[in-house]
């Protein structure tokens, strides 16, 4: 399926969704991020049957930010940059954040900027070996955004977070590697073959189940323990209710694989 900017290819239960702007390393425009909502909403349909989504980009990079072609301004007029955020990048955050299935990001290439704020949404972040990130923003004479600055100190510490903001440095797949930043570091041609391999295992999973365990995660940085306590006492009854729970209950006790179905 093809969007503004952007792909979706569906094989079995595994989407991959693929920033679609190599002449610009995949930089994000208005219209990227209309094919990324239009995109997600045909992942979420029940009828193309995504159980697992993975995020890449087309050609040589991940994402290299925001697509500054054309922002200029000689008028005099002092534009709000805030602006975009607010109506575009927000909501497709939210959205990510708010997926009901494993989400994976496969970064074949540099993340800089908002880029690497859409790698690190990954449930699992894979690299390919030449792959880097970088916060560029400080090199344009603006501060980080897509939620970097939330995320990353949660990641990496305050120390780690402020050095990569402040000095604008790249941070090599690797090194991201030793830090925590992302989870497995891939030979670049063996990079999406591995991702889709592990979406693979992910999407033959409980899915349902999958997806509140993101919630449980992304709600604990800002929970107190007796709310995460009565969190997970909520999804476990949740789970507890669905079809996979009683199938992988009876797959133990038969001794056999279990067929979940995301229910």
């Amino acid at each position: 399926m093809d969007f503004e900017r952007v792909k979706l290819d569906v094989d079995g239960n595994v989407g991959t969704l693929t920033l679609n702007h190599p002449e610009v390393m995949n930089a994000v425009s208005p219209e990227m991020l209309g094919g990324l909502m239009r995109a997600l909403d045909a992942v979420e349909d029940a009828a193309n049957g995504v159980r697992c989504l993975i995020m890449t980009g087309e050609g040589r990079g991940f994402c290299t930010g925001a697509n500054l072609q054309g922002r200029g301004d000689n008028s005099g007029a002092r534009p709000d940059a805030g602006s975009a955020l607010e109506t575009m990048y927000h909501p497709f955050l939210r959205r990510l954040r708010n997926l009901k299935m494993p989400f994976v990001t496969a970064v074949n290439g540099p993340a800089a900027g908002v880029g690497m704020s859409f790698a690190l949404m990954g449930d699992l972040v894979l690299c390919a070996r030449s792959s880097y990130f970088l916060q560029a923003f400080r090199r344009i004479g603006l501060v980080p955004d897509g939620g970097s600055t939330w995320i990353l100190p949660r990641l990496v510490g305050k120390a780690r977070a402020m050095e990569l903001s402040l000095l604008g440095e790249k941070l090599p797949a690797e090194t991201a590697l030793q830090w925590g930043l992302v989870n497995r570091v891939y030979d670049d041609e063996k990079l999406l073959e591995e991702a889709k391999a592990l979406a693979a295992h992910l999407a033959s999973g409980p899915t349902k189940t999958l997806g509140m365990i993101r919630q449980l995660y992304w709600e604990s940085t800002d929970n107190t323990y007796e709310e995460q306590l009565n969190l997970e006492r909520q999804l476990q009854r949740t789970a507890g209710y669905g079809e996979d729970f009683k199938e992988g209950v009876r797959a133990f006790l038969e001794k056999r694989p279990a067929q979940f179905k995301g229910n």
